[in-house]
C-alpha cells in the first residue's frame, strides 16, 4: 500500500498559537486559589482537551463570575463581544488566544456594521466562531448554504455585506458571492474572511483525491474545518472516511485499496496523525 500524506495536514498557525498561550499559562506556578480556565474548548479536538484536563485546566462558559486571580484563556474560535466585555470587568487575568484570522474578521465585520449595514454570514449557526462574529453586527443573518440564502427575503431598503466563517468551503463562498452580486447588489461589500490555511487544505484535498483510491481524514468530529475536508473528499467520489483516532480506522474496507491519502484538520495534533499513519503502514506493508 502506498500512503500519501498531505503537506497541510495538522495544526494551523492559529491553533498552534492558542495552544502555546495555554501551555504558557499552565506552566506558571499557581497562586493561592488560582485556577486556569479556557472559555469553552480551546480547540475542537477531544484528545487535546483530555490532555489539558489532566493538567488541571477547567472550562467556563463565561456566564458566571470567577475568583480573583483566576486565569481565563479565550478559545481559538473567539468569543461573543459581550462575554469579552464581561471578562475584562473582572479582577482576573485574561489571555486572548483568539486566532488572528478570526480577530481580523471580527474587526472587519464591526467596521461594516458601524455603517448600519446588515451582515450576511456564511457559516454554521451553532459554531462558537460564528456566534462571536455575529456579535459584532447588531443586524445579521446566518445561512449555511446557497439554498438557504436564496430562500431569504432581502429588504430592498437595507444595505448588506457578506462574510464567512474562517473555515468555510471556498468554492461555495465564491458561488454565494456571485449570486449576491448578480441578484441583490452588484456593488455589495464582500469580506474575504476564509483564511489561507483553510483554502490551502481544501485545495490539497481536492488534488489528493485525484491521485488516490481512498482518503482518510483525521480530526475531531466536532471540528468544522475537518468535517469540510471530509465533505470535499466524499464529493470527489472516492472512498473517504473521517476518524478521530487510529482505533476508528475501517481496516477491512481500506484493505481493498493500494493507494491511500491521509490528511487532517487544523486542530489535529501531530501525534494522532503519526499514529494513524503508522497503523496504516503496519496493517498494509509494501
Amino acid at each position: 500500500m502506498e500512503l500519501i500524506i498531505a503537506e497541510t495536514a495538522g495544526f494551523c498557525m492559529g491553533v498552534d498559537m492558542a495552544l502555546h498561550k495555554l501551555d504558557n499559562a499552565v506552566s506558571i506556578p499557581p497562586q493561592d486559589a488560582q485556577h486556569i480556565y479556557t472559555l469553552g474548548p480551546i480547540i475542537h479536538n477531544p484528545q487535546v482537551l483530555a490532555r489539558y484536563k489532566g493538567l488541571g485546566v477547567l472550562q467556563t462558559d463565561g456566564t458566571k463570575p470567577l475568583q480573583t486571580g483566576d486565569v481565563v484563556v479565550i478559545r481559538a474560535h473567539g468569543i461573543p463581544r459581550h462575554i469579552q466585555t464581561s471578562l475584562e470587568g473582572q479582577n482576573i487575568t485574561v489571555v486572548d488566544a483568539t486566532c488572528p484570522k478570526v480577530k481580523k474578521a471580527q474587526i472587519l465585520i464591526q467596521r461594516q456594521a458601524d455603517q448600519n449595514k446588515h451582515l450576511l454570514l456564511f457559516g454554521e449557526r451553532d459554531h462558537p466562531e460564528v456566534q462571536g462574529l455575529v456579535s459584532y453586527a447588531p443586524k445579521h443573518t446566518i445561512f449555511e448554504s446557497l439554498e438557504e440564502l436564496q430562500a431569504y427575503e432581502v429588504d430592498p431598503a437595507q444595505t448588506y455585506f457578506l462574510a464567512a466563517q474562517t473555515t468555510q468551503d471556498r468554492e461555495s463562498f465564491d458561488t454565494i458571492r456571485e449570486y449576491l452580486r448578480a441578484n441583490v447588489d452588484a456593488a455589495m461589500t464582500i469580506l474575504d474572511t476564509i483564511c489561507m490555511a483553510t483554502k490551502d487544505r481544501q485545495e490539497e484535498v481536492r488534488e489528493l483525491s485525484r491521485k488516490v483510491q481512498a482518503i482518510v481524514i483525521v480530526g475531531g468530529k466536532n471540528s468544522g474545518n475537518t468535517r469540510r475536508l471530509a465533505q470535499i473528499a466524499q464529493e470527489s467520489g472516492i472512498f473517504a472516511i473521517h476518524v478521530e483516532t487510529a482505533e476508528e480506522l475501517p481496516l477491512e474496507e481500506l484493505a481493498a485499496f493500494t493507494r491511500i491519502g491521509l490528511t487532517a484538520g487544523a486542530s489535529t495534533p501531530p501525534w494522532i496523525i503519526q499514529n494513524v499513519a503508522q497503523t496504516l503502514r503496519l496493517a498494509f506493508p509494501d
